[in-house]
């Protein structure tokens, strides 16, 4: 059994560790000044007024509304689901480019399919379906290809590196055999990450649920452009009723992804 032994601090370390501490709170001072620095602490003290206010005028939820969210909940759906197919199966081949022990080329193809996946995780969803209704016009075509485009790097990630966690015995074994890299790659790499790529795959559709439903905000279909609409005309009860579909929605998903993960997995 091992004992810790109390040593009392120099007075250069008792030195150091107060200079420590006085840098960080320096640093905390600078930083929440800069935060506050345009802040109107008038409107921040008439918060709660405000809150209470609105909170009142947002019960109860217009239930009247709810027939007219159905279609742009399917649409969130097909958003979603559509587009982490999409983005799945870019994901899958840009993965084996990207891994170590499956690229054609570690010099020249690998960092090229490591700059895709950094790139499509570096942008937001939102940014993606910006540049798209500029580019494509408002609609759910533009949010599919999105929630697809950011989804690329999530999975390309996860998935390349599960490909050079393989056990390489199995690859090894195929390969003695005389069988083809076709072969190998078929028979030896994907069942050993299709567990991986089955659990990743759901588990994106679930993030990718709560990413299309705001993607409306932005023209890109859904049901934020519900959202957006009552938000701008201050009908502060269908807004309720629009969080609680949401809500609702983001709660079937959840258990939807974990009964498919424990079939999967």
């Amino acid at each position: 059994m091992t004992t810790t032994t109390w040593h009392k601090r120099t007075s250069s370390a008792n030195l150091a560790v107060f200079t420590g501490w006085a840098l960080a709170l320096a640093f905390v001072s600078w930083a929440f000044q800069v935060m506050t620095q345009d802040t109107i602490w008038a409107f921040v003290s008439d918060a709660p007024a405000q809150f209470a206010d609105i909170g009142s005028r947002m019960l109860p939820p217009a239930w009247g509304f709810i027939n007219e969210l159905w279609l742009p909940l399917w649409e969130t759906l097909n958003i979603a689901t559509l587009g982490t197919l999409i983005g799945t199966a870019i994901a899958i081949p840009v993965a084996f480019l990207a891994a170590r022990n499956t690229t054609p080329s570690v010099r020249f193809v690998r960092p090229v399919a490591l700059l895709a996946i950094v790139a499509s995780r570096s942008i937001n969803s939102l940014i993606w379906a910006l540049l798209l209704v500029a580019i494509l016009g408002p609609g759910v075509l533009a949010g599919i290809i999105a929630i697809a485009l950011r989804s690329v790097g999530f999975i390309g990630k996860l998935i390349y590196e599960a490909i050079e966690e393989i056990d390489p015995a199995q690859t090894e074994a195929l390969a003695s055999t005389g069988a083809s890299p076709a072969q190998v790659m078929a028979w030896g790499v994907v069942p050993q990450i299709a567990p991986t790529l089955a659990g990743v795959s759901v588990f994106r559709w679930d993030i990718n649920i709560r990413e299309s439903t705001v993607l409306g905000l932005v023209g890109a279909g859904g049901i934020g452009v519900k959202l957006e609409a009552a938000l701008g005309t201050l009908a502060w009860p269908k807004v309720t009723l629009l969080l609680l579909v949401i809500l609702a929605t983001v709660i079937v998903s959840e258990w939807v992804t974990a009964q498919v993960r424990r079939k999967l997995i």
